[in-house]
């Protein structure tokens, strides 16, 4: 799926600004899978394809809270229980200096479903492992594959 002119102008103006404003960068992206073995994406309004719930870790955050905040956020889902650490990845697409932190989130419960499409999530769904977007960003689908596989997570996103 192409970006829009819009979606590659806000991605771009993004992009540049975090390189002078920021030094390393780290996010979060969550791996939440439901009773019926169907894995949560969401679909950004500012980039393509379906990824893991997730985003920055906010200064003075740590990382397992950045991950319950993000879910709260994108999917209305608070965590029951703590989530585990997956792995930690570089993310050169974004920058040089870009990682993301990826939790397996077992232990959660649905507190509201999120109005959208909003400013930020254009749609959220549970998807059956063998039936994913076709669009997926190649990064979540190599993590799945890993996470589905127990294969150990190559350190690139």
């Amino acid at each position: 799926m192409k970006l829009t002119r819009r979606q590659k102008l806000t991605q771009t103006a993004f992009l540049t600004i975090s390189r002078f404003t920021r030094g390393m960068t780290m996010g979060v992206r969550a791996l939440v899978v439901d009773d019926s073995e169907r894995v949560l994406l969401v679909r950004h309004t500012y980039v393509n394809g379906w990824y893991f719930p997730g985003g920055a870790i906010d200064p003075g955050e740590h990382a397992f809270d950045a991950v319950g905040r993000e879910l709260t956020e994108e999917a209305g889902i608070a965590l029951s229980g703590p989530p585990r650490l997956l792995s930690v990845f570089q993310n050169a697409h974004a920058s040089a200096r870009d990682h993301v932190v990826l939790f397996h989130c077992p232990d959660w419960i649905q507190k509201h479903t999120p109005n959208v499409p909003n400013r930020e999530i254009a749609e959220i769904g549970f998807f059956p492992m063998d039936d994913l977007p076709k669009d997926m960003s190649p990064g979540t689908m190599r993590r799945i594959e890993e996470w589905r596989n127990n294969e150990v997570a190559t350190p690139v996103w």
